[in-house]
């Protein structure tokens, strides 16, 4: 497996955060509230910040929500939303350390063996656009039982801790398509935990289920030597009396058939015999593909975080806590530091405190902390130096 990047986002509340800076101890009395000031003010201008982009994003989403519950006045509403809506969002994902999930890395995903043994099956034409975005790639390895748990084998893979979905349906959804109730020319957004990279396709709502060749197997192979013990030792007498009939009626044998009450018996025993072997069969197919529908469904309860709407709030949440993080971490470390420093210097000074404090590698966006301090008046460069205003 292929070694993963470095995370931009930093796994810790912002609250924590604050306290795991002065937990170092090395800011004076007075620094340290002065410390804990400005991180209030940071705070503060985030939220005002992020206010206006929310209010923003709800506009262009308004038209499009498919679980809205007021009444949209058309005359007010923009004839076209979705560039609007796509752009904020992208903007919003990025400050939230999200990563965008390319179009060859979906195929990939969608060609890939299920960590669920399931064969999914999605079809793409369904969907106008679709986006999907992630956060947290780890490499984690799981024990894989098969073959009734006979057999073990280990996998190495790649599972995301956030993951989101963006889905615009075409206006005009096909009566035949697995996508149910859902409205056409509305967007969905869903945002889903823990999810396997091979198993990007299990969050489309048009997903399908199908059967794996082992599974196909375990069902042909009892059928067809079940089959042959029905047609040898219960299908014997209806398949010769069925014979001498049609032979009789296509005029290939004179001999007539005596349908007396014991033949009658014999062919209803038979055709019954027949019939339950059939109805056994496809009770098998379809109670196996209930199960891995069922386990489908019980995963997806666990791993679905919000829905529409909800998904925006979180992540525009998201988002201010990860600009209020990288701010707060550069400030703190300008003020300790008794010189001007570098933006590499204070990057890897950073980025070393949480792997030696912490046990935690990160990727710190040290330019865009510092562009956010410059903004904020909280810090000033000269000569490519930096510290704080």
């Amino acid at each position: 497996m292929t070694e993963l990047p470095l995370l931009r986002f930093i796994p810790f509340r912002r609250s924590d955060i604050v306290e795991m800076c002065l937990s170092e101890g090395d800011l004076p009395v007075e620094a340290a509230q002065q410390f804990r000031h400005k991180c209030q003010s940071i705070e503060e201008f985030f939220q005002r910040d992020f206010h206006a982009i929310k209010q923003h994003i709800k506009d262009a989403y308004a038209p499009l929500d498919p679980d809205a519950d007021t009444r949209l006045l058309s005359e007010f509403i923009k004839r076209d939303n979705t560039a609007d809506l796509v752009a904020s969002l992208e903007q919003v994902l990025q400050r939230a350390n999200y990563e965008k999930v390319t179009e060859q890395d979906l195929q990939h995903a969608l060609r890939s063996a299920s960590l669920f043994q399931v064969r999914l099956y999605v079809d793409m034409e369904d969907f106008e656009e679709v986006l999907l975005y992630t956060r947290g790639a780890t490499a984690r390895e799981e024990t894989l039982r098969e073959l009734f748990g006979l057999w073990r084998r280990k996998v190495n893979f790649i599972n995301y801790d956030r993951v989101l979905l963006y889905i615009r349906f075409k206006q005009e959804i096909d009566s035949d398509s697995a996508l149910g109730d859902c409205q056409g020319g509305s967007t969905m957004l869903k945002l889903f935990q823990n999810v396997p990279a091979a198993d990007l396709e299990m969050l489309f709502p048009n997903i399908r289920v199908g059967m794996r060749m082992l599974d196909r197997l375990l069902i042909g192979v009892p059928a067809l030597v079940s089959g042959g013990i029905v047609f040898t030792t219960k299908l014997g007498a209806t398949l010769l009396l069925l014979g001498s009939l049609l032979g009789f009626w296509l005029g290939v044998s004179s001999k007539p058939v005596q349908l007396d009450k014991a033949a009658l018996l014999a062919l209803v025993a038979g055709l019954g015999a027949l019939g339950g072997y059939c109805w056994k069969q496809f009770s098998n197919f379809r109670n196996r593909k209930l199960k891995y529908t069922q386990a489908l469904t019980e995963n997806l309860y666990f791993k679905l975080l919000d829905n529409n709407a909800g998904v925006i709030y979180r992540l525009l949440d998201d988002a201010e806590e990860s600009e209020c993080k990288e701010s707060i971490l550069a400030y703190y470390f300008l003020l300790q530091a008794d010189h001007a420093v570098t933006a590499a210097q204070l990057d890897k000074e950073i980025e070393n405190w949480f792997a030696r404090v912490w046990q935690c590698k990160i990727d710190f966006e040290i330019d865009d902390a510092l562009g956010k301090l410059s903004k904020l008046q909280l810090a000033h460069c000269e000569d490519g130096l930096w510290q704080t205003a």
